[in-house]
């Protein structure tokens, strides 16, 4: 995967269609936003107000086979004084769910903000009720915090929010990790994991 800086015109086309994939009906669910079946006017002027929305960096997921971007990711949260960044605002088209660019994306977003631009602390946040979000944050390394109660109203619903963190000091070990993980060596000939993310760590 490559992560570009969000680009509205250039992406927004193929983001429309990736993101709003019959295969995955839930994806909407639990983002702040969204959905938008019908794309344009809408889509467009929401595309555009994230690519310049001044408190987060908005990058499409472009997957380097064939140029087409297949999802978006922000870092939000941004706390240069005190160190802290957080990952969000992720949304995977079906076409690359359950791959390893989903994997290799966290991986890209962290080594840049730990080893690029000297963060540390790396957060993920996410509904209590998503389930999907939660397990993603335990399988990529990311620890567990708490649960902040009704910390929004999202979509008209209470959400709580469950903290995850990865901290500089654990970076290292889990940059290994997933350096090996993401190797081709560590995938037969059916794209099948022959070592897990975890066992890794």
């Amino acid at each position: 995967m490559t992560l570009e800086p969000l680009d509205a015109a250039r992406h927004g086309a193929q983001l429309h269609a990736e993101l709003h994939d019959p295969r995955d009906p839930v994806l909407w669910d639990y983002l702040p936003h969204g959905p938008f079946p019908d794309g344009g006017e809408q889509w467009e002027r929401w595309l555009e107000a994230v690519q310049t929305a001044p408190d987060m960096l908005t990058y499409a997921l472009v997957d380097a086979r064939d140029g087409v971007a297949k999802g978006f990711g922000s870092y939000l949260r941004i706390d240069p004084p005190n160190g802290s960044i957080e990952i969000g605002n992720l949304a995977y088209g079906a076409a690359i769910q359950r791959t390893p660019a989903t994997t290799e994306t966290t991986y890209l977003f962290a080594r840049h903000a730990f080893d690029e631009l000297g963060y540390r602390r790396f957060e993920w946040k996410c509904n209590a009720l998503n389930a999907r979000s939660m397990a993603a944050a335990e399988r990529l390394g990311f620890t567990f915090e708490g649960i902040f109660r009704q910390h929004w109203v999202v979509k008209g619903r209470n959400r709580d929010t469950a903290w995850f963190s990865i901290l500089d000091g654990e970076w290292p070990a889990l940059r290994a990790a997933f350096q090996a993980w993401l190797d081709p060596s560590n995938f037969d000939s059916g794209g099948r994991q022959l070592r897990s993310l975890g066992s890794l760590r």
